[in-house]
């Protein structure tokens, strides 16, 4: 009698679900690389403490993982999926990726950290390869009558100066060393998912697909959302908790990252260049 009315009362009282799984769930978005005070993006130092915080809740059965990334730096984007994959395995948890907008070339490189990578049939998913870009001045400087002048100690120094002529021994060095990059990234993605990749010959040219197309490649194991997922696996009153980074006081109050505040000139033109290069790198993907 006394244990079936302490049941009722659970229930009825607020706090009652509070034996529902709770998952904790850390957001990847943006382009990676260096990330100012102001400026959205991913890197190690930037997602470390949220991750370990995440993978600490010893009775989560599940961490999430919430990724809308264009890409960025290959080796950020392999120091997080390596730090996730070392976590879920001191931890004993199953990692469940939900792409978003995107997960193109770093960011479905951290993608593969999941067990299960779930995504909207909108999202785009792939761009598995790699891309160096810039632009030559040369021509243009010289209708200006403008002089370069470089100096080097090192007769390599300045590789693919913007302002030299282009040389073609530099550009088959460049060249070599996207494909160590790239053969790398090829590993990762087939030592995680080779027992479901198909054998389509465009899979690692650097082509991205949508999410319901990068499902029938293999590049994701299902369609989904995160709340109607969770629900699914871990029942109706799963409860979820977003793990944010770390902030300053000044952090809190402005909306600056971790570290002393710069001049707010410094800090909203910083914050301005990172948006433009977030929204260039998402403009390949249509987004």
């Amino acid at each position: 009698m006394i244990e079936a009315l302490t049941e009722r009362v659970k229930r009825i009282l607020p706090g009652g679900s509070k034996d529902a799984p709770l998952i904790p769930v850390v957001r990847l978005t943006g382009t990676i690389g260096k990330t100012g005070r102001l400026q959205t993006g991913l890197n190690m130092q930037g997602v470390a403490g949220a991750l370990a915080k995440a993978f600490a809740m010893k009775k989560a059965p599940a961490i999430a993982l919430v990724i809308d990334s264009p890409g960025g730096s290959p080796v950020q984007s392999h120091l997080i999926f390596k730090r996730i994959r070392a976590l879920a395995k001191e931890k004993e948890k199953t990692v469940l990726v939900f792409v978003e907008d995107v997960a193109a070339s770093g960011g479905y490189m951290i993608a593969c950290a999941g067990d299960e990578i779930i995504v909207d049939p909108s999202s785009i998913v792939g761009s598995i390869g790699v891309i160096s870009a810039g632009f030559g001045f040369v021509e243009a400087i010289g209708k200006l009558g403008i002089e370069r002048r470089v100096y080097t100690a090192g007769e390599n120094k300045a590789v693919l100066d913007p302002f030299q002529p282009e040389k073609e021994e530099d550009v088959e060095r460049l060249k070599a060393l996207q494909e160590e990059v790239h053969e790398m990234f090829v590993d990762l993605v087939k030592s995680r998912r080779s027992d479901v990749l198909s054998d389509d010959p465009d899979l690692f040219t650097g082509l991205f697909w949508s999410g319901k197309r990068a499902v029938s490649l293999g590049l994701a194991d299902r369609l989904g959302d995160l709340r109607g997922v969770l629900q699914e696996k871990f029942g109706e009153k799963v409860r979820m908790k977003v793990i944010s980074a770390e902030k300053s006081f000044l952090g809190r109050r402005l909306g600056f990252g971790a570290g002393i505040a710069t001049p707010l000139a410094e800090t909203v033109l910083e914050a301005g260049l990172g948006e433009l290069d977030d929204r260039a790198m998402r403009a390949r993907y249509g987004r």
